[in-house]
């Protein structure tokens, strides 16, 4: 046999409770909603410990709560996890030896491991209506009771008394007969010695009159029936963390060892809530948005968890390499999108121009103002529209924005233009610019260059008042990135309407 000694708690596990050196974790979601901020952090954790400890990394489903799983969901969390980087040996979608990885899927494992509490007595059938429950709590309330809990009323119902409701067709839910006077302690890997006292939980459902169980009792099942070595979660889930114990000890089995990771806050120190419009939530957003994964995993890291040094571009390999759990902080953790924006720039800086061209195309067909099947000229040409923004580049879609005067004819002079545009050496400038481009078209930045300073000897101009005037007459703008190469991309035609659009405008 096996003793297990936890503080107040004793108990014996047998030698077959599946206990194992091999680091296994999961990350389990609810198909209830999307691959949020907060799930997508819990899964890299797992994931990147796993890693750490050449272990395995699993993702299955808790789909018990049927009524409020949304369609897509599952498939939101387990497409977004793999672009993110965050790829598991076992899923519900490759399978695996521990299946099935959907709740729904293991009824009958809950419903028969249930019957066993029910005949040792360690669970009991409780026939409470709901109304009959909101009224216990409604009085516990009104009478002080700082967290209200079961009553105990089906607690000693005789075995007489059972079989009358139940000969009544009364439904019942099974309950967890909390041991009295125990403290249920656990070293947490991130918050160290926890504590909770078994007076305080009261007796807790572990399965619903629709034979479906709970969370606290179908998580610690699965968690050992998958062998799950370390649990690391948020720290929302640390009040279950007595409950699911008390089924392990129910069991005879080892626990986890659990890890719970503190909040993730707003920049104005507020819990991070699915219904802050500040920021955005959900991973599938940021790809739609045109982030990059690499830089996401990034900063998702950091969201909790520090290097040692000051080194915060981290790549996924370095990251595997340097997880400690001994690192994971204990202050909550802000989400800041100025440093993910910062971030992302650093690793759009990175990419080939191959690359940024794949992260800049979706955008600006989807905007309507490139072909969806462009020609290996157009892509050429837009590989050097987006070669001179991605040092300024935050995030893919911001492309639209910054070169949406590429794709009109007319130009939207910017208000600052304005008195530029009175000037009367604009007006001289203007004049030479449409001469110069009806006797010749330039075809290289360096034929540009020599466009430019033909201006410059016709007009005397140079330096700002020369240069100022042409960026506003053909771009509208005040500023932005080396003129030559903005002309050149522009093309002759453009241009030329442009002037003459500014001839009108001045008449």
């Amino acid at each position: 046999m096996i003793y297990l000694y936890n503080k107040d708690i004793f108990y014996i596990a047998e030698e077959t409770n599946k206990m194992t050196k091999q680091v296994r974790v999961r990350y389990a979601p609810s198909p209830t909603g999307f691959l949020h901020i907060g799930g997508a952090r819990t899964a890299l954790f797992n994931y990147l410990y796993a890693k750490h400890n050449n272990g395995t990394f699993i993702v299955r489903i808790e789909d018990t709560d049927i009524e409020r799983n949304v369609e897509g969901g599952e498939a939101s969390q387990l497409d977004n996890l793999r672009w993110l980087g965050i790829v598991p040996e076992e899923s519900v979608d490759i399978g695996g030896p521990y299946a099935p990885y959907r709740q729904m899927e293991r009824l009958s494992i809950y419903k028969e491991r249930a019957e066993k509490l029910l005949e040792n007595g360690t669970v009991y059938k409780c026939f409470c209506s709901a109304e009959r429950l909101q009224q216990s709590r409604e009085e516990q309330k009104a009478a002080g009771v700082a967290a209200p809990h079961y009553d105990g009323t089906c607690r000693t119902l005789t075995q007489q008394q059972i079989e009358e409701k139940e000969a009544a067709g009364e439904a019942y839910t099974l309950r967890m007969r909390v041991p009295e006077g125990t403290t249920y302690r656990f070293d947490d890997l991130v918050r160290g010695n926890v504590a909770f006292e078994s007076k305080d939980i009261g007796d807790w459902v572990i399965m619903k009159t629709n034979g479906i169980p709970t969370y606290n009792y179908a998580v610690a099942l699965d968690d050992y029936d998958m062998e799950i070595s370390h649990v690391f979660r948020g720290e929302e889930h640390l009040s279950n963390t007595p409950k699911q114990l008390m089924v392990f000890e129910a069991f005879g089995w080892a626990p986890p060892q659990y890890g719970h990771m503190t909040l993730i806050v707003n920049e104005q120190r507020k819990k991070l809530s699915k219904r802050d419009e500040t920021i955005v939530q959900f991973v599938s957003q940021y790809r739609e948005l045109g982030f990059l994964p690499e830089a996401m995993f990034n900063f998702f890291a950091l969201l909790g968890w520090s290097p040692e040094g000051e080194q915060e571009l981290i790549s996924k390999e370095q990251l595997i390499e340097q997880f400690d759990v001994q690192r994971l902080s204990k202050s909550v953790s802000m989400f800041d999108q100025k440093k993910l924006m910062w971030m992302n720039n650093q690793y759009i800086k990175r990419l080939s121009p191959e690359a940024l061209v794949e992260l800049v195309l979706p955008h600006l067909q989807k905007s309507d103002v490139f072909p969806i099947q462009p020609t290996e000229e157009q892509l050429q040409w837009l590989k050097e529209l987006a070669l001179l923004y991605q040092e300024q580049l935050t995030y893919g879609a911001e492309i639209v924005a910054l070169t949406k005067h590429y794709f009109e004819e007319q130009v939207v002079y910017e208000e600052e233009a304005q008195e530029w545009l009175a000037a009367s050496e604009t007006s001289v400038i203007a004049e030479g610019l449409t001469t110069a481009l009806q006797e010749v078209t330039p075809s290289s930045n360096e034929e540009w260059k020599q466009l430019i300073k033909g201006i410059q000897k016709q007009t005397g101009l140079k330096g700002k008042a020369l240069f100022m005037p042409i960026r506003i007459l053909l771009t509208g703008q005040t500023h932005g990135p080396e003129l030559p190469l903005v002309l050149q991309l522009l093309g002759k035609d453009i241009l030329l309407k442009r002037l003459a659009q500014f001839n009108k405008v001045t008449i």
